[in-house]
C-alpha cells in the first residue's frame, strides 16, 4: 500500500499550515519565508486518523476519560510495543500523556530530587535539560561527536558521581541523527544497572530510521536494564500529530507506574491527555503504520538530496544522518557563528533554520545549523536553491 502514496505538494495544505503551523513554522513567518525549523511534517495526516476523529466527534459526546487512559489506546500501545519494539508489557504499565515532552517532565520529576544530577547528551534537544531542571536537578553534559557519533564510555563513567541518579538517552539522537547500536545501548544499560541509575529513554524518533541502520529499544535488551528504564514515546514525528499532543510513558513495574501516575497529577483532572487525541493515537497504531512506511521512503530520498546539496555549498559540510528527518550541517568554515548564519539565511535567502545555539541543543551544537526536511521535494529544492545562492554571496 505504501507504494501508492506519494508525498508531494498535493499532500501539503499550505493555506492550513500558514494558519496552524506554529512553533517557528509557517504560521509565524512572513509568506515569502520557507521554514525548515521545528521538526514537524508539512504533510497532512493519514486519512484513517482523520476519519477516526470525525467518527468520534460525530456522536457529540466529549466526556471525561479515565486518568489512566482509554483502554483501547493502551491496548494498541501494548500491541505496538510487542510487534515493533520487542518490549513485552501490559496496559497497566502504560501511561498515556499529552505529548512526549510531558512524558519526559513526568519521568524526570518522578526519578529526580533537588540536588540530584542527570547525565544528558550534548548536543541534544533542549527538553532534556528543561525536564531535569524542572525537577530541581542538575544536568551533566556528555559530549557525543556530531559527525562521527563516537561514544566515549570512559568519559561517561567519569561523569558519574554519588549525586548521579539518571542517564537520559535520545535515540535516534536529535539533532545529529545518530542511531545508537545495540552494543552501545547495552553498555549504557549495564552502566545504569551497576550504578543503580534510572534510564529515561526518549524514543519519539524510533520510526524514522534509514536503511542500513537498526533501532533497538534499550528496554528490550535485558530484564535488568528494563527494570531501570522509563521509556517515552510520542506521535508527532512519525504521524504529524504534534497539535493533538499525544504521547505515553512505559513503566518497568506496577510500582513505578503508580508513581508516575501520581507524579503526573492526572487523577486531579488538572492534567491529562484528551480523549480525542487518544482516538487518533489508536487509529495511528492500528490502521496507519503503512503511512509511516511510505513517509520514510520519501524522507530517505529527501535526506540524500539535502546532504548532497549542502556538501556542495560554500563553507558547508554535512554528514548523513542515520535517523530523524533533520540534518545538522557544519558551518564553521564560513567563519561565522550559527546564530549569525541563521539570521543571514533568513534575511538573504528567506529560509528559516534553527541555529546550533546552546539554548536549543547545548554548547556542543555551536558551529552547526539544523534543517528539517519533512516536506515536499518542490519546497525543499526551492529552499536549497536560495541557501546555495546566499552562501555563495557570504
Amino acid at each position: 500500500m505504501s507504494k501508492h502514496l506519494v508525498f508531494d505538494d498535493s499532500q501539503i495544505n499550505l493555506s492550513a499550515l500558514r494558519k496552524r503551523a506554529y512553533n517557528l513554522r509557517w504560521a509565524t513567518q512572513p509568506e515569502d519565508v520557507i521554514p525548515l525549523t521545528a521538526a514537524d511534517p508539512d504533510f497532512m495526516a493519514a486519512p484513517e486518523i482523520v476519519n477516526a476523529i470525525q467518527q468520534y466527534a460525530a456522536r457529540g459526546t466529549f466526556s471525561y476519560g479515565p486518568a489512566e487512559g482509554l483502554p483501547e489506546f493502551r491496548a494498541a500501545i501494548v500491541n505496538f510495543l510487542s510487534e515493533k519494539r520487542n518490549i513485552v508489557t501490559d496496559a497497566q504499565k502504560v501511561l498515556p500523556v499529552d505529548s512526549a515532552a510531558q512524558g519526559m517532565m513526568i519521568a524526570a520529576r518522578y526519578c529526580l530530587q533537588p540536588g540530584d544530577e542527570a547525565i544528558v547528551f550534548d548536543p541534544v534537544d533542549f527538553l532534556f535539560k528543561t525536564s531535569v531542571e524542572n525537577a530541581g536537578a542538575t544536568t551533566v553534559l556528555f559530549p557525543i561527536d556530531v559527525k562521527t557519533g563516537i561514544v566515549n564510555i570512559d568519559l561517561l563513567r567519569s561523569l558519574i558521581t554519588p549525586k548521579t541518579k539518571m542517564l537520559c538517552i535520545c535515540n535516534p539522537l536529535n539533532p545529529s541523527g545518530k542511531v545508537f547500536t545495540k552494543s552501545e545501548l547495552e553498555v549504557f544499560g549495564n552502566i545504569a544497572v551497576e550504578n543503580d541509575l534510572w534510564i529515561m529513554s526518549d524514543e519519539i524518533w524510533s520510526d524514522i530510521v534509514y536503511p542500513g541502520n537498526h533501532f533497538t529499544s534499550i528496554a528490550s535488551i535485558s530484564k535488568e536494564i528494563a527494570e531501570h528504564t522509563i521509556t517515552v514515546y510520542g506521535f508527532s514525528k512519525s504521524y504529524g500529530l504534534a497539535g493533538l499532543r499525544i504521547g505515553y510513558v512505559v513503566a518497568p513495574s506496577d510500582l513505578v507506574y503508580e508513581g508516575l501516575l501520581e507524579t503526573s497529577q492526572m487523577k486531579t483532572t488538572a492534567y491529562g491527555i484528551s480523549t480525542v487525541s487518544q482516538i487518533a493515537g489508536t487509529a495511528a497504531y492500528n490502521e496507519a503504520f503503512y503511512w509511516v512506511t511510505a513517509f520514510l521512503e520519501h524522507l530517505e530520498k529527501m535526506r540524500n538530496m539535502v546532504v548532497s546539496r549542502l556538501n556542495k555549498m560554500k563553507g558547508v559540510s554535512c554528514h548523513l544522518p542515520q535517523g530523524c528527518y533533520v540534518v545538522f550541517p557544519d558551518i564553521r568554515q564560513t567563519g561565522k557563528s550559527s546564530v549569525f548564519i541563521a539570521d543571514y539565511l533568513l534575511k538573504e535567502a528567506r529560509v528559516a533554520v534553527v541555529p546550533g545555539a546552546a539554548k536549543w541543543f547545548g554548547p556542543g551544537a555551536e558551529g552547526h545549523i539544523r534543517l528539517c526536511f519533512a516536506t515536499s521535494e518542490t519546497i525543499l529544492t526551492e529552499a536549497l536553491n536560495r541557501m546555495e545562492a546566499a552562501f555563495e554571496k557570504l
